[in-house]
């Protein structure tokens, strides 16, 4: 399999839980501010984080999900900031199944081109450092959300957001290849 079919199946099973979740919730994560969404991924990051450090766990979620986890959060902090603000605060799920696959059409088309111009880098990346990079990642959405979004030469708080989605996509990825 190749990296876009490996992709597009990690997506995938992510979505249909997204999806399921909406069922069940609705779209309660429409309540969520930047810096609200950032520190949910936090809290699945650091979680990650500490079992690796301390290669024991108490809570049967495991790795896998968590990283299911944080791509689906980056995935609700890139509709919330793509979405109106009078946009109403239910959304019906045929809606959030499009603003979803909008999101990972873009994610998708940026793991592209990255891809081409690094040569695939991160499959030879451990997961300790995907963790780290997306821990340094929403350490700079905090500092943009706390600069009033106002950056001078870098990135928006989107960008991060999205290389968060693809570093939880290439972990999975490695997951499912039993590299990690």
């Amino acid at each position: 399999m190749d990296t876009n079919q490996q992709y597009d199946q990690v997506v995938a099973a992510c979505q249909t839980t997204f999806l399921k979740k909406t069922q069940d919730y609705g779209t309660s994560w429409r309540v969520y501010r930047p810096i609200s969404v950032a520190d949910q991924i936090y809290i699945k990051a650091r979680r990650i984080r500490n079992i690796q450090e301390k290669q024991t766990q108490k809570v049967d979620d495991n790795i896998h999900s968590e990283f299911s986890g944080i791509l689906n959060y980056a995935v609700i902090g890139l509709m919330q900031l793509s979405l109106p603000e009078d946009a109403p605060e239910q959304l019906p799920v045929h809606e959030v199944e499009q603003y979803y696959m909008d999101v990972i059409g873009k994610a998708k088309k940026l793991m592209e081109d990255k891809n081409h111009d690094y040569g695939e880098a991160w499959r030879d990346m451990s997961q300790e450092s995907l963790v780290d990079l997306i821990l340094a990642k929403l350490l700079r959405i905090k500092q943009i959300i706390a600069n009033e979004g106002v950056t001078v030469a870098s990135e928006g708080i989107d960008a991060n957001f999205y290389d968060i989605l693809n570093y939880a996509v290439f972990a999975l990825i490695l997951i499912d290849e039993g590299k990690h």
